[in-house]
């Protein structure tokens, strides 16, 4: 399964300002995605994180904030995690794609 463009838009369409906050919102979006299809964290095989920096330290707290959540799991299998000079949408500081195994 693949989940490309796990974006920190809520459900009303809000966007949180502020790069934590937003990795909170992709990581709730992410965990209803895998529940909704039926995965779970220990399912994924390979992330992939966008954060709109060049800041090693904000990658590092990035990283940090989404192995603690509740999909941390999901970051125990094969991950890259890349600064990157802007993302999609105005404001967007941080994207996620996953891929799980299902059976």
């Amino acid at each position: 399964m693949y989940l490309a463009g796990q974006c920190p838009v809520a459900a009303d369409g809000s966007v949180a300002e502020g790069v934590l906050p937003q990795v909170d919102q992709v990581v709730a979006n992410t965990a209803a995605a895998l529940e909704f299809a039926g995965a779970e964290p220990a399912d994924v095989v390979r992330t992939v994180v966008y954060v709109v920096t060049a800041d090693r330290a904000v990658l590092s707290e990035v990283w940090d904030r989404l192995t603690g959540s509740e999909i941390g799991e999901a970051f125990t299998s094969a991950s890259t995690l890349v600064g990157v000079a802007q993302l999609g949408f105005e404001g967007q500081l941080v994207e996620l794609d996953v891929t799980a195994a299902l059976d």
